[in-house]
This record gives C-alpha cells, sequence and structure tokens, in this order.
C-alpha cells in the first residue's frame, strides 16, 4: 500500500478533560477509541470531532435556514483536517413514540405495504371469498357471453343496508327521470311522495336501464349507460334478468359477487396504521387502549368515602356534584358517605362505577312518608374516561396516570389496522399477520412467496422483493433476527436501536462518511459480536472510515487502529496514552493493556456464596415470548441472568418481576406481563432497579442534589457562627431559590447569549464569574471554602475534606468506592455519561441504611464501563450482597457473569425460538451446559 493514507488530523482539542491533545486518525480503517469511563473517549470521537463535523455541515445552509436549526457551538479545538461528512449513530437516540416500530423506522413496512397494496388478493370479510375487480370493457364482454339473447335490468346500488325514509333521493331520481327503483328485492315505482320505513334498514337499486342482449339498439347505448350506472353506484354494478329475483353483481372495486359489498383497491396508506385509511378507528392505529381500571380505585376499604377511600375523587378538584350523586345512591341502601366501603353492597358499588338512571322511593319510617330518590349518574368510570378524553385539565393527566392500564384494543386485537386493510393477502396471510412474523420468518417466508405469483405479479413484485430482502439482510447482520417488524420502538433496548440504525445506514450503502458510534456491543451476546464486527468492517470496505467508541475486547483486537486515553479519569485523563496497531498493544504500558494480556485481571471467588435459603419464585411467565417459565431466584445471592439477545430475559425480570414486586411495595402502576403466580415476595422488604437513564435533565442537577448531601452540606454552612450571625438558613445556600443565589444568571453560574443566525454562546456569568452565589453568601466559609469552592472540588478531595462529618462523609465516600472519585460536586448532569449515572445511583442506595433484605435489579450495568471500571462496580456491587442483599443483573459481559454466585441461562436463541431457561447453577455447573450458548464462552473465561 501507498504511504499516502489519509487522516483526520485533529490539533490542541480541549473540549472538557481533554488536555489540549493533537491526534492523527487515519481514514477508511476501523479505528477503536477506548480507555476508561470518563477518561475523554466521548469528549475527543463526539464532542469534537462529531459536533465540529455537524457545525461545518449546517454551516453549509441559507443564513435563513440555519434560523430554525439553532446553532452548533464551536468544540474547543484549535482545527481539524480531513473531516468528511459524520454521523453519529448513539444509544440516546431511541423513539420514544407509540406509533414508532421496527418496521417504520427501518422503512420495511412502508415496501411492505407497497407490496400489499400492488400484489395481494381481497378475501370477503363475511364469506372468505376471493373478491374480483373488473374493468369496464370486461363486465361487457362478460354480460354479452352470459346473457346472450335475455332480457336485463342494469341497476346501480345506491343504499346497501342503511335505514332511513330516504324521501329526498326518491325525488332527486323522479326529477333526473328514473322511474324504477329495486327496494329490498322489490320493483317499484318511483314516486315524489314515495318514502320508506325510517326505522328500517333498506336496499336501494336504481333501473338505469332495459337491455335486450343481441339487439342492436341496446347494444350501441350499452356503454353509454353502464358509464352513467357505475357512477351513481360508486364503481359498482347490477345485473338482473326480468322477471327472476337474482342479481349479480361487477365492480371497479374489489368485492363479493354474491352480498355486493365492495372495498376499494387498495393504496399503500390502506395498510398504514398512521393513516386514518387503514388505522383501527376505535385505538387510532395504536393497538392499545387506556382502560380505567377499577381495581385501582380503592386502596383502603376500612376507611369510608368522606374519609377518602374513593381515590379518583382525591384527583377530581370540583367533586361536589359526584359526591352529591354516590350520597344519593348509598342513601337508596340505606347508608351514607360515612360507611366504611367494606360495607358497601356489590349493587351500590356497580351504580357508582358504572352509572344508574332511575327514580327510587324509599320508606322513611320515622316520618311515616316515602321519599323520590332520583338518580340520573352516569357512573364513575365513564366520568373518568370524558375527562381523559377531553384532557382539559390537570386533573385529567393525574387521572390517566393512577387509574388506567392499557390492554390490547379488543377490535383490532393489537394489529393496530381496519378490519378492511386485513382482507388483503398474500398466500393466505394479512399484512399484520407478516409484520408479527420475526425477521428470521419473515426472511424464510419471502423466500417462498415469490414463487407462488402470478407471471404478471411476478413482475411487479420482483423490485420490491429485492428491497426488502436486501435491507432484511442487514438487520440479520447485526444479530436482529429475533425482533418483528411490530415491535414497538420503545420497548428496544439502546443496543437494539443502535443495531438498527447501524442497518439502515448500512443499508444506504454511503460512501466517504465517517460513521461514529458509541459501544455498539451493548446487549449483545458474544455469539453475536462477530456479525457486528463484520458488519462494521463491511462499511469500511466500501469507503468509508468508521471510529468505534468500545470497551470490548474482541473488538479492539480486530481494529485497524486502536488509541487508548487516559491515564486515569476526569481530570486526570484526558492524553493519548497509546496509538497504533492492536497487536502491538499488548507490549504497550496502559491500563486496557495490562487487561487484554492479562497482567491484571478480575479474580475468580474462591467460594460461591451459600445464600440465606430463601428465595422468590415466579411461576408460569408466559409474556412475549417466554414459554410458561418458572423462574427461582435464590435471595442473599449475585444472581446474573445471561442468554442471547432477544431471548426474553428482559421479558422476565425487567417486564414481569419488577413489575410485580414493585407494585407490591409501591403501588407502581404498570402492569406486569402475564404470569401464575408469585412465591416469596415476603422475604424480601424493598426493591430498586437502577437502570442507566440519566439522573436529571437539567443543569441544575448535579451528583451533589441528586445523591442528596448538598441538603446536609447547606445545612453544615447554615450551621456555621457567621451564618448565625447574618440570620442565613439553609436556603440560603440554595442556588435554585432566590436569596443567596446570584441573580443575574439565577444561580446557573453560565448565562446564554443568543446571536442570532450564529450559535448560543454560553459565558461565565459577569456577576458572579460562574461561582453562582452572590458576594454576601460566599463569604461564609467553613475551613477557608466558600459553597462554591465545594461545589468544584472533586469527589476524592470532597473525601478528604469532609472526613470529620460522618453524615456527609457517608455518602462522599460511596461515590468514591464506585469509582468516581474524578467527578465534581458540581458537575452537571447532563454532562455525565450512562455508566457514571448508573453509579452515582448505585452510591446513593449504598450510603442508605442497610435492611439487609433489599433486591436490587441492575440491567447491563457494564455498559460503558473499561475492565477496571467493571472491577470497582462489582467490588461494589459485592458489598451489598455481603450484607445480605440480593442482587439480579441482566449481563452478558464475562467478567460479571464468572462472579455470580447463580446463573440463570435464558435461550435457547432469540424470538421465539427462545423464551426457556436452558441452565442454572453455579458458573462452574453452567459451564458444562450442552445446550447453553454462554456455556462455552464461560468455559474459556474459568480456565
Amino acid at each position: 500500500m501507498k504511504d499516502s493514507k489519509e487522516y483526520i488530523e485533529v490539533y490542541g482539542a480541549r473540549e472538557h478533560n481533554l488536555k489540549n491533545i493533537s491526534v492523527k486518525i487515519p481514514r477508511n480503517e476501523l479505528v477503536v477509541i477506548t480507555g476508561l469511563s470518563g477518561s475523554g473517549k466521548s469528549s475527543l470521537a463526539f464532542d469534537t470531532i462529531f459536533a465540529e463535523g455537524q457545525r461545518r455541515y449546517i454551516e453549509t445552509f441559507s443564513a435563513y435556514a440555519r434560523q430554525f436549526l439553532g446553532g452548533l457551538e464551536r468544540p474547543d479545538v484549535d482545527k481539524i483536517d480531513g473531516l468528511s461528512p459524520v454521523i453519529a449513530i448513539e444509544q440516546k437516540t431511541t423513539n420514544k413514540n407509540p406509533r414508532s416500530t421496527v418496521g417504520t423506522v427501518t422503512e420495511l413496512y412502508d415496501f411492505l405495504r407497497l407490496l400489499f397494496a400492488r400484489v395481494s388478493d381481497a378475501y370477503s370479510l363475511t364469506s372468505g371469498k376471493k373478491l374480483v375487480s373488473y374493468s369496464e370493457e370486461q363486465i361487457i364482454e362478460v354480460i354479452k357471453e352470459n346473457y346472450s339473447g335475455e332480457k336485463l335490468m342494469l341497476l346501480a346500488p345506491v343504499v346497501r343496508s342503511r335505514k332511513g325514509h330516504y324521501h329526498e333521493l326518491f325525488i332527486q331520481m323522479s326529477k333526473k327521470g328514473y322511474g324504477q327503483a329495486r327496494i329490498d328485492g322489490e320493483l317499484v315505482d318511483i314516486e315524489a311522495d314515495l318514502k320508506l320505513d325510517r326505522y328500517k334498514t333498506h336496499d336501494i337499486d336504481i333501473v338505469i336501464d332495459r337491455w335486450i342482449i343481441g339487439e342492436n339498439a341496446s347494444e350501441n347505448r350499452m356503454e353509454k349507460s353502464l358509464r352513467t350506472a357505475m357512477q351513481m353506484g360508486e364503481g359498482t354494478i347490477g345485473i338482473q334478468i326480468l322477471g327472476s329475483t337474482d342479481i349479480e353483481y361487477f365492480s371497479k372495486n374489489l368485492m363479493d359477487s354474491e352480498s355486493g359489498h365492495s372495498l376499494a383497491l387498495p393504496e399503500p396508506n390502506t395498510f398504514s396504521f398512521n393513516s386514518p385509511k387503514g388505522s383501527c378507528p376505535y385505538c387510532k392505529g395504536l393497538g392499545t387502549v387506556k382502560k380505567v381500571n377499577t381495581d385501582y380505585f380503592v386502596e383502603n376499604p376500612k376507611l369510608s368515602i368522606n374519609q377518602g377511600c374513593l381515590l379518583p375523587l382525591e384527583d377530581i378538584k370540583s367533586n361536589k356534584w359526584i359526591l352529591g350523586q354516590i350520597k344519593n345512591i348509598l342513601e337508596i341502601f340505606g347508608l351514607g358517605l360515612a360507611t366504611p366501603f367494606n360495607d358497601i353492597p356489590a349493587e351500590a358499588l356497580d351504580y357508582i362505577y358504572h352509572g344508574c338512571h332511575k327514580e327510587f322511593s324509599k320508606d322513611l319510617k320515622y316520618a311515616g312518608i316515602t321519599k323520590k330518590i332520583k338518580v340520573n349518574f352516569d357512573g364513575l368510570v365513564p366520568l373518568i374516561n370524558e375527562m381523559i378524553e377531553d384532557k382539559e385539565s390537570y386533573d385529567a393527566i393525574l387521572l390517566e396516570r393512577h387509574f388506567t392500564t392499557e390492554e390490547v384494543c379488543p377490535e383490532c386485537k393489537g394489529t393496530r389496522l381496519q378490519p378492511s386493510s386485513l382482507s388483503f393477502k398474500i398466500d393466505g396471510k394479512n399484512i399484520a399477520e407478516i409484520n408479527a412474523l420475526s425477521l428470521l420468518d419473515l426472511k424464510d417466508w419471502l423466500e417462498a412467496v415469490e414463487d407462488k405469483f402470478s407471471e404478471k405479479n411476478k413482475v411487479i413484485a420482483h423490485e420490491i422483493l429485492k428491497e426488502i430482502k436486501t435491507r432484511l439482510q442487514f438487520l440479520l447482520d447485526v444479530g436482529l433476527d429475533y425482533l418483528s417488524l411490530s415491535r414497538s420502538s420503545r420497548t428496544l433496548s439502546g443496543g437494539e436501536s443502535q443495531r438498527i440504525r447501524l442497518a439502515t445506514q448500512i443499508g444506504s450503502q454511503l460512501v466517504n462518511v465517517l460513521y461514529i458510534l458509541d459501544e455498539p456491543s451493548i446487549g449483545l451476546h458474544q455469539r453475536d459480536n462477530e456479525r457486528l464486527i463484520n458488519s462494521l468492517k463491511n462499511l469500511r470496505d466500501i469507503g468509508n472510515s468508521v471510529i468505534v467508541v468500545e470497551h470490548d475486547k474482541d473488538m479492539i483486537l480486530e481494529a485497524d487502529e486502536v488509541l487508548d486515553i487516559g491515564p486515569r479519569a476526569g481530570k486526570f485523563g484526558g492524553e493519548i496514552l497509546w496509538q497504533g496497531n492492536p497487536k502491538d498493544l499488548l507490549k504497550a504500558d496502559t491500563v486496557t493493556a495490562d487487561y487484554m494480556t492479562g497482567k491484571r485481571k478480575i479474580e475468580i471467588p474462591e467460594t460461591r456464596r451459600e445464600g440465606n435459603g430463601k428465595s422468590i419464585v415466579l411461576k408460569g411467565a408466559t409474556g412475549n415470548n417466554l414459554k410458561n417459565v418458572t423462574l427461582e431466584i435464590p435471595l442473599g445471592k449475585l444472581v446474573v441472568v445471561t442468554g442471547i439477545s432477544g431471548s426474553g430475559k428482559s421479558s422476565l425480570i425487567n417486564g414481569t418481576l419488577y413489575p410485580i414486586l414493585n407494585r407490591h411495595f409501591y403501588r407502581a402502576v404498570q402492569e406486569p406481563l402475564p404470569y401464575k403466580k408469585i412465591e416469596g415476595i415476603e422475604h424480601i422488604d424493598k426493591i430498586v432497579d437502577v437502570d442507566q437513564a440519566p439522573i436529571g435533565r437539567t443543569p441544575r442537577s448535579n451528583p451533589a442534589t441528586y445523591t442528596g448531601m448538598f441538603t446536609d452540606i447547606r445545612n453544615l454552612f447554615a450551621e456555621h457562627p457567621e451564618s448565625k450571625i447574618r440570620g442565613y438558613k439553609p436556603g440560603r445556600f440554595s442556588f435554585n431559590v432566590k436569596g443567596g443565589r446570584c441573580e443575574t444568571c439565577q444561580g446557573g453560574g453560565l448565562k446564554v447569549i443568543e446571536m442570532n443566525f450564529l450559535p448560543d454562546v454560553y459565558v461565565h456569568c459577569e456577576t458572579c464569574n460562574g461561582k453562582r452565589f452572590n458576594r454576601e453568601t460566599l463569604e461564609v466559609r467553613y475551613k477557608g471554602k466558600s459553597i462554591s469552592d465545594v461545589l468544584d472540588m472533586t469527589i476524592d478531595e470532597a473525601t478528604e475534606f469532609f472526613q470529620p462529618l460522618p453524615k456527609i462523609y457517608a455518602k462522599v465516600k460511596t461515590l468514591q468506592d464506585v469509582g468516581l472519585g474524578y467527578i465534581t460536586l458540581g458537575q452537571q448532569s447532563t454532562t455525565l455519561s450512562g455508566g457514571e449515572a448508573q453509579r452515582i445511583k448505585l452510591a446513593t442506595e449504598l450510603a442508605k441504611r442497610q435492611t439487609g433484605n433489599t433486591l436490587y435489579i441492575l440491567d447491563e450495568p457494564t455498559t460503558g464501563l473499561h475492565f477496571e471500571d467493571v472491577k470497582v462496580l462489582m467490588e461494589a456491587i459485592n458489598k451489598l450482597v455481603d450484607l445480605g442483599n440480593s442482587f439480579v443483573i441482566i449481563e452478558h459481559n464475562l467478567d460479571v457473569i464468572k462472579l455470580a454466585d447463580h446463573i440463570i441461562d435464558v435461550g435457547m436463541e432469540g424470538g421465539n425460538k427462545g423464551g426457556e431457561i436452558i441452565a442454572k447453577g453455579t458458573p462452574e455447573e453452567v459451564a458444562k451446559s450442552r445446550k447453553s450458548l454462554t456455556a462455552r464462552f464461560l468455559k474459556r473465561e474459568l480456565e
């Protein structure tokens, strides 16, 4: 190869914690950037290279277009050369819209709709017979053949089984000169005063013309009459032999020749659940409906309504009238608003919930008279439904949040489409059935179906099928064969949605683009990793540059070039320690290299914990692809759930187990997936789910406020003698309320200067220099440090500083223990990585008072963590387990799996080939399993 390699050259990058680094990254190669979490990998790849590429692209727009895009600020870098257009594939960009599905994101569903619109056959909804359509010429030919020499009437169907007296219709027709109509099977003369029974359903056909087939006069006017009839009958006509009662229908649309029911010819949007032409009218194309669940109405049935046992009434502000109606209903049964809920009979409850419109008379014994009680009440359930639909007040939002559950739409059974759209089939399957197949089965179906088309349809379908197949192949290549097109995007994991975007990008076949990926191997089993690496190499081979931020051993070894950033995290990182070919990495002297060569490693424990002998047993879980699974989680152990992506791990833990426990302990609203029963809940006393969601979405949230130590720090400052002299309360030291904060920037520390046409610039507030507080507040110093200085300390510094104060020290120390010594107390939450946010949550849990009976659920906690960080994280988790707590971790990372006390392996494959528990036991036992796919990778790790 010539030495004229092209490079992306970055000079003087200082974004976040980068230490003014300059680096040459070869183009058209697969480059992996690795290093400890928080060392500056993302700052280099995303915040510098991607941000600059994006900014340059937007600069090419006209000033007019730019004002709508909002500016992008220039990253802190001297210059970047050799940059091509950049596409970043991150994990954050999942679409939370309930209408978005895998099919719509990958655009495969659009092609599928096109296929169905062009080559499907329609079948009658009532009789299941195939529907047919004719052109006008065909109709005339068929009539001439079948009815030669007969006397016929040509009819135009204008009303199909609808109620009404149709007086106006008949007046209109007689004005146009039509003399007869066939009404409900009988020929009637049209007269000006003809009226039908308006409460019965009618079929009306107008007689347009009479023909004698074979006679010249008739044949000459056939075409014209037929066109008139077609127009009036909206594409459908009927033929009746004089004297007989049977009609034969013909239609330009698709129709059932017996009953005359016709369907419009399909277009692609007939099959779209986002268009009113195709969506199910009941659920508006969502597939689920929100239904008010009366089980949530009452929490403590010992209370009376006056004491607030009917919870919806607490959410509805103006409930006087409702209370009055409920009081009336209860009065009929001789009860009142002070009656405990337990004592209200079922009939009265039915009236209260579902309404009652009656008059009752009740004898008042003591007065000797009868009192008439008039009840005119729709019921709580319809009232709540109505409020939720109007969505006018905040009450409605609360009601929806507290008392509704999502259920599959009863009309379309979750297919999202209207019945007429589902009557179009290809090879006996409608579009919803195809949509529900896993991608692997879809591929087989597409292979098989091509030969079943007629010659004409083969030509039409060929191009569409080719498009679908190539796109499908890319999805299969990145290991997503278990997903189905109908899967909602909001249920995808970060890694899955990232790989879908990757497949879409490979499908677009662009060249000369720089792709930047953020840990694409998350959520991938080792087996699928090879496929993913091949997909990335494929992107490189068609002429693109690929930069991957990654901690995965295989990925690092397969790269063309590796950059190792370090040496530590946060402000102790941000330098390039090593760059070169992965083969030479083994000789390098960095933490990453030590783990690759095995100099450092995560030790396998000598013995596995016995646990406390108790367990939680979940029986008969059948959600998504689970096949009636019984799951036993031994308590007091570190339990790891493993298995191929899509095998049902998340359905079992996040979809079934967590919502059941959450509802039990915290009255959460999320419905668990279907299961039969659960035993052993009494052995734990709380449940904690530590996920990777960001801990705060505003720049005002930071580790100190999230962990709650900021309250203690403010109290400490408020207790200071100086504060007492000045009369400062803890609120004085908050940057979120008026008083102590700098009012110029309202405690933000930064000011946004809006520049029209140019990116917004963030500058330190000129009044407080970014300190967030006003001068008076900063004059209170504890050990020489003001409140602002404390927020600027790193966790490591704070650990020393607060050593004498046990309450604050405990919280800071746990943050240090999970390896976050490098972040500052006041660092904005928006700048934390996913792994950091998760560890802050874990530290917050660690710092709480321990009962020793907590169950923690973690979903892939090693995301974004370097080998060294995994070690630190596992030490923190092991501490919690040693206190008697139980952990359930869903994980693919072998370093975590080998530390488990108990493994539950779900498999065999993903999708409908998964959903069973294949192996369980200690890592040593699971490694011997023949069936488990995890076993063979685990075996290598344990040797």
